[in-house]
């Protein structure tokens, strides 16, 4: 009808102004509401409606269009404001009917301003350390309950990264003060890891109430669901790693043994690092996060095998029973080295002296670097069976790890340099095949410029092999991107409908022309149409130049006035490295018969710089450049 969608042609003298006015400031607003408002037939019979706004937004969350609903409740409406005839069943079937539409509404209406603030930041989703992240178009903002979390909002996702942080923390630390036994006497210790143990269950208690992806990729936010999806996953693992163990170990009468193993229990929350890993997929093309990764597993794994070294040294060095010192223990060899040997004191009948805990640390980590990256210095050296035992393992552990990191590394470097190396093996190729069928020098030369100027423009990317893997859609759309300073530029295109447009993107072709390379040789076919988006071409008729084109020139035939092919009446060459999106006559003149209206658009408003099926037919602006 071509009429507002405010329906104020419907309004009449007893419309209520200040209902118009909201009207007004809804659409000016962006806002969904809903009014009762009185309206006019064109016979001038008042009818009560229930109006209904809802914007529809699209994926950049732009207003493009609004749905406005109309029900008729005249019938309703007149009992209520009549007294004497005033029903209770009536009203209660407005009541419901309005009910039911408010829910219609809000289901239309998804994206409206309260809840836009569920929806994820774009950092969230780079932070996200979930592995089950919804693609922005796949997103909605679910309807949960006041107590359910969202897993993709910026507050779980900044947690996520202090229980990563804390839990890489527990992972160095429990290791080292179950083997160096730093917390006897320690209440700094106790107090900071309980504080972590505490973060950790109030971690279990949240992941209660966060929602999760199902398998269909819907966001799942019943209570019920989300309770028993974790009780099957990560309960288990979360619990164990957040027990007190270390308020236990305070207790004196509690053998050491079991409370150092309990206490490593929690190193099994590293298992939920796995998640990360999967996160990490998306970005394994980085090489630098990857080698960054490998780096520290290598480093955890060594300074886990450091506490155990340290501990069987410990353990070994002496002998309780006897009372008496492992002369052959390398602890023993490390004291004398390094001028703190071990001493008897008779009075308290104990062995004291010896390194320090943070030689002992620092020596414990050296041997187990030399022995996982070489075959050691022999400076510190397995003398015991267990020791040679362990160093055995370790040393199967750590050639794994070296030739995992090293072969990685290999591939990172491979990966970096293969466009480089597909760029000078494409170039040989040429040069041979250039040095085998003799191609005279000017005409080498002219093919290496183009090889080389091309690659620079297009970065080695086929980018017919790229659109070839995309969907028919998909691929218009790249298309119609590809060719927007085309589109853009001239008015022949500016009343083409999308699909138009599409279908003219789709047949498009981008060619490289370095300078001197000829577009078009004097009686040759003109068989396309050819839009220079950069550098500049010369016409040239009879050696001489008639026209010089540059930036949004066009030049060709003006197939869809002619029924037969043209000859070139002119050269066309490349001054400088120039781009031209060029389309076929039989491509193009396709799509002018299926779009008849854009056809008669685009034969009046395109205007040819250079004809080149009629001499001398140049504009005067291009001869005078």
């Amino acid at each position: 009808m071509q009429k507002s969608s405010t329906c104020s042609f419907m309004y009449g003298e007893l419309t209520d102004k200040k209902t118009i006015e909201k009207v007004r400031q809804t659409f000016d607003n962006y806002e969904s509401n809903c009014f009762e408002v009185l309206l006019y037939k064109k016979n001038r019979t008042p009818v009560w409606f229930y109006m209904q706004i809802a914007p529809i937004r699209n994926e950049h969350e732009k207003v493009v269009l609004f749905l406005c609903t109309f029900k008729d409740i005249t019938l309703f409406k007149q009992p209520i404001e009549d007294d004497s005839t005033k029903g209770w069943t009536k009203f209660a079937r407005l009541t419901r009917a309005l009910t039911n539409s408010r829910s219609v509404l809000q289901q239309l209406t998804p994206m409206n301003k309260t809840e836009v603030v569920h929806k994820h930041s774009r950092l969230a989703e780079v932070l996200q350390l979930g592995s089950d992240i919804l693609p922005q178009y796949k997103q909605e903002a679910p309807k949960t309950p006041p107590h359910i979390i969202l897993h993709y909002c910026a507050f779980k996702t900044t947690w996520d990264w202090v229980i990563l942080i804390l839990t890489f923390y527990t992972a160095i630390m429990v290791p080292y003060n179950v083997s160096f036994k730093t917390k006897q006497n320690n209440i700094a210790w106790l107090v900071l890891d309980s504080v972590v143990d505490v973060i950790f269950l109030v971690d279990i208690v949240l992941n209660f109430h966060t929602t999760f992806v199902g398998p269909g990729g819907e966001v799942i936010s019943d209570p019920k669901l989300i309770r028993m999806n974790y009780l099957k996953t990560w309960f288990v693992i979360d619990l164990l790693s957040c027990l007190p163990y270390d308020i236990i170990n305070a207790f004196e009468n509690v053998d050491e043994g079991i409370s150092s193993l309990f206490s490593s229990l929690k190193v099994v929350r590293l298992l939920r690092l796995g998640r990360v890993a999967r996160k990490l997929d998306h970005y394994l093309e980085y090489g630098a996060a990857v080698l960054v990764l490998l780096v520290c597993v290598f480093g955890l794994v060594a300074h886990w095998l450091a506490c155990i070294w340290y501990s069987i040294g410990d353990y070994e060095v002496i002998d309780e029973v006897t009372n008496t010192i492992q002369i052959d223990s390398w602890l023993y060899q490390l004291a004398l080295s390094i001028g703190t040997p071990y001493r008897y004191n008779t009075s308290a009948g104990i062995w004291e002296g010896g390194p320090s805990k943070d030689s002992l640390y620092v020596s414990s980590l050296y041997f187990t670097m030399t022995s996982l990256t070489t075959i050691g210095f022999g400076n510190i050296a397995p003398t015991t069976d267990v020791e040679k035992m362990f160093s055995v393992a370790m040393m199967m552990v750590g050639s794994l790890l070296y030739a995992t990191i090293f072969g990685n590394v290999t591939t990172i470097f491979q990966q970096m340099y293969a466009n480089t190396n597909r760029y000078h093996e494409m170039l040989n190729n040429v040069r041979d095949f250039l040095k085998l069928y003799q191609v005279p020098k000017g005409l080498s030369e002219r093919v290496m410029d183009y090889i080389v100027s091309t690659w620079s423009m297009s970065k080695g990317i086929d980018t017919e092999k790229v659109l070839s893997i995309c969907p028919k859609d998909m691929r218009a759309d790249i298309c119609v991107h590809l060719n927007r300073k085309v589109f853009n530029e001239h008015p022949a295109f500016r009343l083409a409908s999308d699909g138009c447009l599409r279908a003219l993107a789709v047949e498009f072709q981008t060619i490289h022309c370095a300078p001197g390379d000829l577009i078009y040789h004097a009686g040759e076919s003109v068989d396309a149409l050819c839009f220079v988006v950069s550098g500049s071409l010369e016409v040239i008729q009879d050696d001489e130049v008639v026209a010089i084109l540059g930036k949004g020139d066009v030049f060709g035939d003006i197939f869809w006035k002619e029924t037969t092919l043209a000859h070139a009446c002119a050269n066309v060459r490349a001054l400088t490295y120039c781009d031209l999106h060029i389309i076929k006559r039989e491509a193009l003149l396709k799509v002018l018969d299926f779009y008849t209206a854009f056809a008669n658009s685009f034969s009046r408003n395109l205007t040819l710089t250079c004809n080149l099926r009629k001499r001398g037919w140049c504009t005067m602006a291009n001869i005078l450049r």
